[in-house]
């Protein structure tokens, strides 16, 4: 027999009464003498027996469970963000049930059907690359279910939504680059129609715009990993006329970047500079350390997280949605010029 696994019918069996004798003792019910009482939490003791929170919750119509689907656990961002979320739910007595779509549209299907399957109080979901139909997000609204959008999210769903201004971050670091003296930047961007990619593109542009620089569309391109960057950096400094600088959508581009230019033996920042979004660790370790857009990806899983449990704790009183918007910050490193 497994500690961990124990169960108020296991318990019974070990000491020769009932199942419901164990339930009332583990309860400290008067019906029970004391003696039986000591036995039966002496026992559960010694073999860790906790009870099971879905008996629980099919008892008192309570999880205390709120569900989590995120596109990669793997990603510093996410895990960021978990460990906000995990903070403030942990404090509220709620726990958090994580499944990751790893950027699958139909694995997101299958997380959010087994939350719901689980009776889970509420969801927070951050959309995988392939989500373009949301249909599944309005039947978590109409169950009833509290739901909270964050990061990844979309204009057709009308519910709870926390983002950061991608737009003002892009348009801050590719400002940084122009006052540096960069004239010719590449944008190695995510998926159209991802709204987080279309903001930190537009950033981009009106920056440029802004600054009377030309729009160079051959400068613009869906590259949004290491390997891809890796051959995508090298063909645009084989152009005729090269880029002097790249805004990556995320910190893992900006690496495949650094990674290309130092294997072209082209030196960061004194010949190309190079500026990231997302503060992961992996900012700080690369070889020059990058500059980047801070997302307070923490921030975003507490204020997340806070969203719903207001949602819960207040299921009578109706209130309009809040899309919370929270402000990045330029973290200026040895990619780029000062």
């Amino acid at each position: 027999m497994q500690k961990g696994n124990i169960t108020i019918k296991d318990l019974a069996e070990q000491l020769g009464i009932s199942p419901s004798t164990v339930s009332k003792a583990l309860k400290n019910h008067p019906d029970i003498n004391i003696e039986t009482r000591a036995r039966v939490n002496e026992l559960a003791k010694k073999l860790n027996y906790n009870p099971n929170p879905i008996a629980l919750s099919l008892r008192s119509s309570r999880t205390k469970t709120i569900g989590l689907v995120i596109p990669e656990i793997v990603h510093h961002f996410f895990s960021s963000v978990i460990s906000g979320i995990e903070d403030v739910a942990y404090d509220a007595g709620y726990n958090v049930m994580i499944y990751q779509s790893n950027e699958s549209y139909n694995r997101e299907l299958i997380a959010i059907q087994a939350l719901m399957n689980s009776r889970v109080e509420g969801i927070l979901i951050s959309l995988s690359k392939e989500s373009r139909n949301f249909d599944h997000l309005q039947n978590i609204l109409d169950h009833g279910v509290p739901l909270v959008l964050f990061d990844r999210i979309c204009d057709e769903i009308i519910t709870d939504k926390v983002t950061v201004d991608d737009y003002q971050g892009a348009y801050a670091a590719v400002c940084h680059l122009i006052r540096t003296g960069c004239r010719k930047i590449a944008h190695l961007s995510g998926p159209p129609g991802l709204l987080i990619a279309d903001f930190r593109r537009n950033g981009y542009i009106d920056a440029l715009k802004d600054n009377n620089l030309k729009i160079n569309r051959d400068l613009i391109i869906y590259c949004d990993n290491f390997k891809q960057a890796l051959i995508r950096t090298k063909q645009l400094m084989n152009l005729p006329d090269p880029p002097d600088a790249f805004f990556t959508v995320n910190e893992f581009t900006a690496t495949g970047v650094v990674k290309a230019l130092y294997d072209m033996g082209i030196k960061i920042p004194e010949q190309v500079s190079v500026f990231a979004f997302s503060n992961g660790l992996i900012t700080q370790v690369t070889n020059p350390a990058l500059s980047t857009v801070d997302q307070h990806a923490y921030q975003i899983g507490q204020t997340s997280v806070q969203l719903l449990l207001d949602r819960l704790m207040n299921q009578t009183v109706v209130r309009p949605f809040i899309h919370q918007v929270i402000k990045t910050e330029l973290i200026i490193r040895e990619s780029t010029r000062f």
